[in-house]
């Protein structure tokens, strides 16, 4: 229930609590001010939690419960909540404003915070941190880890039966997952540039329609037991495959309706050999020679990947564009060349 004009400022929808807070101000500055504070520390989350939905946006395309409307919605529980939030200690915006703002508006109690570390002076903190030791732990943790997830996998196969050799494990630096588009574009822009020297089909085009399959490498295709596929493509397993293959539930578009089907895909046995298949898969299957016509020109390419059926999405070769004319994209592909320019400096 809400006990006054200005307690409804902390309810989204009732607007007129704002306006609450001017007669307040002239009986009561601290107060005011005080709510003031965590209303702009209520912009600062709400703007903090549009820029989280933003980054996970391109997840829910095709998914046939995004809508307008459920966005509408999730914009006003969005706000709702950043209200809610700064209610209570919040993210220590509002305290810090208080403290600020107190000392400069007449007829405002001045705020002490009640973290003694806040009265220090500058000069009162090291200047200094044990960098060597810290790095050191962080090789030592990094190394921990490996060994264990390396013993976890030893284990879980004599369980089941089978002998394996370390040389059999995957390598550390080929990650069955990925945890930022920068690592997935750092890891496998190389392998893609190698398959490009052979078949001059873009390895740009190559990684952004694999992060369009995989979700920047976050969702890729294993089996029910999570064996990895490093299948990057969504390549199905047809009759003509003579390889591993995984099952698993897939959208498919029908008439313009997504719908989930059961399909197998194809496995392999690293992230270049998927390349590789890619590559031949496109080379050997004459539907998509008009694709193979225009390798130097990434819309007209995508866009015959399209026309010939490569995936049931109607926006398919718009998503890929979207992603290479993205700016994080460009910007890890700016990194890479910054980075190849430098070792080709050292290398001279």
């Amino acid at each position: 229930m809400i006990n006054s004009n200005v307690d409804q400022a902390y309810t989204y929808t009732e607007f007129s609590g704002l306006n609450a807070l001017k007669t307040q101000a002239k009986d009561d500055k601290t107060a005011a001010l005080e709510t003031v504070s965590k209303q702009f520390e209520s912009l600062f989350i709400s703007m903090i939690t549009k820029s989280m939905r933003e980054a996970n946006k391109s997840f829910s395309e095709g998914n046939f419960l995004n809508s307008d409307q459920t966005e509408f919605y999730q914009q006003m529980f969005d706000s709702q909540m950043s209200l809610t939030l700064s209610q209570g200690r919040g993210v220590g915006l509002a305290d810090a404003m208080m403290r600020q703002m107190s000392n400069q508006i007449d007829g405002v109690e001045s705020t002490a915070s009640e973290n003694p570390l806040l009265h220090k002076e500058i000069s009162d903190y090291p200047r200094t941190l044990p960098v060597e030791k810290s790095l050191q732990d962080a090789v030592e943790l990094v190394e921990a880890i490996v060994k264990v997830e390396d013993k976890i996998k030893q284990q879980a196969a004599t369980e089941s039966g089978l002998t394996v050799n370390s040389n059999d494990l995957p390598a550390s630096n080929s990650p069955l997952t990925f945890t930022s588009p920068d690592e997935f574009i750092a890891h496998l822009y190389p392998m893609a540039l190698n398959v490009e020297k052979e078949t001059g089909i873009s390895a740009k085009v190559m990684v952004a329609q694999s992060a369009l399959e995989t979700g920047w490498g976050k969702h890729m295709i294993e089996s029910p037991n999570q064996d990895a596929s490093f299948n990057l493509f969504g390549i199905k397993a047809d009759e003509r495959w003579k390889g591993n293959d995984v099952e698993i539930v897939t959208t498919e578009y029908r008439d313009g309706l997504a719908m989930k089907e059961k399909a197998s895909f194809r496995s392999y046995d690293n992230y270049e050999d998927s390349f590789r298949d890619y590559a031949r898969f496109l080379q050997d299957n004459p539907r998509y020679e008009p694709a193979m016509q225009h390798l130097t020109n990434p819309d007209k390419f995508t866009e015959k990947l399209q026309d010939a059926g490569y995936a049931t999405d109607p926006a398919y070769s718009n998503k890929i564009q979207s992603i290479l004319n993205g700016e994080l994209f460009k910007g890890a592909m700016n990194d890479i060349e910054y980075s190849n320019t430098l070792e080709d400096i050292n290398d001279g």
